[in-house]
């Protein structure tokens, strides 16, 4: 299936789910994550399936001043 992480397309296999996505882009802690502008709670990566054309946003903290 063919989803889109970070406004960049990617490949994925028809079963993926969320932390299938965050694998194909080496996303490492700490992070937010939203699935076509709902935020996923880390407790659900596991269980959130993706489809074909998903958005995916992996947000990562600002810090400084």
């Amino acid at each position: 299936m063919k989803v889109l992480i970070n406004d960049t397309p990617h490949e994925l296999a028809q079963d993926a789910r969320l932390p299938d996505a965050l694998a194909a882009i080496q996303a490492t802690p700490p992070f937010a994550v939203a699935v076509n502008r709902q935020f996923v709670p880390r407790s659900q990566y596991d269980a959130r399936a993706l489809q074909d054309n998903d958005r995916i946003e992996v947000i990562r903290p600002v810090t400084g001043g």
